[in-house]
């Protein structure tokens, strides 16, 4: 019998996201957990809600990017909304992301905090704890992830440039079977 799903959590978004930046089909759990500080325990918990939820194939091993993009671009912001808190130095996200920053100009910077952050902006409550130390590691994921802050916080045009950039990102490394 399946255990109860108890509803997604944010970091299953932030885990399923890396497994799409993962190349191949031969990752394993361990260290997909130690790549997010995240322990093994929680990671496996997290890819059984995943599977519920139909964001990941039943042998967790690939996720169905396009049920993902669908909870992302009309699900996210309700399941996981955020909103711009106190000014504070931090790791750019949203339309700050460097990325980002080639559509939109904007004087507001918003940031995840971070101790070791250098920019000083409004505050967005990462998904989970040690975010910021897992994108330090993969530029992919950070890029993603600020990409998902634009869908949170950002204005229509900044979401429709986001969301396309995340549909290019999903489909991108698509396996074939």
């Amino acid at each position: 019998m399946r255990r109860k799903h108890n509803g997604m959590r944010p970091q299953d978004i932030v885990i399923l996201l890396k497994i799409t930046t993962i190349h191949n089909d031969g990752w394993q759990l361990k260290d997909l957990a130690s790549s997010l500080y995240i322990s093994n325990s929680e990671v496996s918990e997290s890819l059984e809600r995943s599977v519920y939820a139909e964001l990941i194939d039943f042998e967790k091993r690939n996720v169905r990017r396009g049920n993902l993009l669908d909870f992302i671009t009309h699900g996210m912001k309700y399941v996981f909304p955020a909103q711009a808190g106190m000014l504070l130095r931090g790791v750019p996200t949203a339309h700050s992301h460097p990325f980002m920053q080639a559509f939109i100009s904007s004087e507001q910077a918003y940031v995840w905090p971070s101790a070791s952050g250098t920019v000083l902006g409004q505050a967005i409550e990462p998904f989970y704890a040690n975010q910021v130390k897992a994108i330090e590691e993969d530029e992919e994921l950070y890029r993603l992830l600020a990409l998902l802050d634009v869908i949170r916080v950002g204005r229509i045009r900044e979401k429709v440039i986001a969301e396309k950039e995340l549909k290019e990102a999903l489909s991108a490394h698509v396996h074939s079977y």
